[in-house]
């Protein structure tokens, strides 16, 4: 079986723990896509819906999902996103998809999370997966020194690259950079996250700790649940 079949499986199992008349943090990227479609499908009443990234915002109105934003539903009642490491005690990196700012708002928002990936995202230690890290455009030069400073304080040799695209540098839906720092293996996710948070200029990283609440993982036979 295909990864992207694992990612269909795990992401309409997910539909399925949806409620008519909930409030629904959509999750970016092609796993979560999965979950848009299925949940979609179901035509339940009364969703409100809170898209992570005008992408998944597009993919859910071309679907016929109503549309809400943070603003105006501060409470979600449950967010179901991808990730692209799953490690133990179910912390995820995220940012693949250069949303990580507005997902973490939202599933900080959620009153339940629940991580959808096919089964090569679960590994034993975070780290082989680049970990994102967004950081404000202005100086953001000066920004990757200082987390160079970080990541050699954890052992941590390369410094962050810029990710780019073809056409040009990667911007966020807020304008900000992303910054993968390739670290191989994080021995201590909690202070990482931490001292990358202190620096001026980052915005935000991909180190999402503590905020999963279960992972629906699909396989070649079925789907595994996980929870911390």
């Amino acid at each position: 079986m295909s990864a992207d079949d694992q990612k269909r499986r795990a992401g309409e199992a997910a539909a399925e723990r949806v409620a008519a008349g909930m409030i629904v943090g959509l999750g970016t990227g092609s796993t979560a896509a999965w979950f848009v479609k299925a949940l979609a499908a179901r035509k339940l009443p009364d969703l409100r819906c809170v898209p992570t990234s005008e992408a998944t915002a597009e993919l859910a109105r071309e679907l016929g999902l109503p549309l809400s934003t943070l603003e105006d539903t501060p409470r979600i009642d449950l967010t179901v996103d991808g990730a692209d490491e799953v490690g133990p005690g179910l912390a995820l990196i995220k940012g693949g998809g250069a949303a990580l700012l507005r997902e973490k708002l939202v599933w900080e928002a959620s009153a339940r999370c629940i991580v959808i990936a096919d089964a090569a995202k679960v590994v034993k230690t975070l780290g082989r997966f680049a970990l994102p890290i967004e950081v404000v455009a202005f100086g953001h030069k000066t920004t990757a020194n200082r987390i160079a400073d970080v990541l050699a304080d954890h052992d941590i040799a390369m410094p962050a690259r810029v990710r780019q695209a073809e056409r040009g540098l990667v911007r966020t839906d807020g304008g900000n950079l992303i910054y993968d720092a390739a670290c191989g293996a994080i021995h201590d996710p909690a202070r990482l996250a931490d001292d990358l948070k202190l620096i001026t200029g980052v915005v935000e990283h991909g180190l999402f700790l503590d905020l999963a609440d279960e992972a629906i993982v699909g396989t070649d036979d079925g789907i595994e649940v996980l929870t911390p």
